[in-house]
């Protein structure tokens, strides 16, 4: 059994008893409900909301924040011998899944 779940704006496929990183948001270490499920596959039975489904909900808990790899950009002009890089680590969220309860 797996869900499609809408976290700040993205979609991530959760199941039961799994880690996902996700962008960063507000919320502390806790519990925390996902209650923008897109749609819950359980077998062959397939469920799909138009656009939430209001009878499914997710629990998770905060596990903390972690750091990603490090993304690397480059700023370039030609014959004018200016080259630059630059980049910056993205913060993510730490989400252990719960609980997918169908009400």
């Amino acid at each position: 059994m797996y869900a499609i779940v809408e976290i700040s704006g993205k979609q991530y496929k959760v199941a039961k008893d799994q880690t996902v990183y996700v962008d960063k948001f507000a919320e502390k270490e806790g519990e925390v409900t996902l209650d923008k499920v897109l749609m819950i596959v359980d077998g062959d039975k397939s469920i799909v909301g138009k656009p939430y489904l209001s009878n499914v909900k997710i629990s998770a808990k905060v596990m903390g924040v972690a750091r990603g790899k490090k993304v690397r950009g480059i700023k370039f002009k030609k014959r004018k011998n200016y080259t630059r890089t630059i980049g910056h680590t993205p913060l993510f969220t730490e989400l252990k899944i719960g609980d997918v309860a169908v009400l």
